[in-house]
């Protein structure tokens, strides 16, 4: 069996938010007649492309963040991320951004890790990951006006244990560390 894409009818934004736009979608599967009669409904949240990145100092160590996520109402451990806004080039430029912004720390280099859907059954966005390497706190945090972050500097060889005993939850965190893994050979 071939699966093929749907026939998309134009979407219908229902909810704007500050960070997505959700929408009823409309769609006729590959072997229906012609016709929004066929057309069935899915809901789609649009969002913009979103980077984390693993910033990797001299010493060896990863600066984490601990910040509290209204949708689990728990404080986390993660890497620093965040969307990739309309004024940044490309999703690196925004990687770069959001580590100093968080964390004040600038890198060396930005180095691509590759990217996935969070969740393509109802979303349409990527998230891109990068590494960081030889990162340094070189300015102040910028943080925006519904962040609190705090900086924790782990050692890059103790993190496999932190996602293992489940201090490190976040999926698109766990992405990225095992695309790190797969790059760079390291175990976890």
């Amino acid at each position: 069996m071939t699966i093929r894409p749907w026939r998309k009818l134009p979407p219908e934004p229902l909810a704007q938010a500050k960070v997505f736009t959700l929408c009823r979608e409309r769609a006729c599967p590959p072997d229906a007649s012609p016709g929004e009669a066929e057309a069935r409904s899915f809901y789609v949240i649009h969002a913009p492309d979103w980077v984390n990145v693993i910033p990797i100092t001299p010493a060896g160590e990863v600066v984490l963040v601990e910040q509290y996520r209204h949708g689990i109402h728990q404080v986390t451990l993660e890497i620093p991320g965040g969307m990739v806004d309309a004024e940044d080039r490309s999703p690196a430029e925004a990687a770069a951004r959001e580590l100093e912004e968080e964390t004040g720390y600038v890198a060396a280099s930005i180095e691509p890790l590759g990217y996935c859907h969070p969740n393509p059954a109802i979303q349409n966005n990527r998230c891109f990951s990068f590494v960081a390497r030889e990162a340094r706190k070189l300015k102040p945090t910028r943080f925006d006006g519904n962040e609190e972050l705090a900086t924790r500097l782990t050692p890059l060889r103790d993190i496999p244990a932190l996602i293992a005993n489940g201090q490190i939850t976040h999926a698109l965190v766990i992405v990225a560390f095992h695309r790190l893994g797969l790059r760079d050979g390291v175990k976890h």
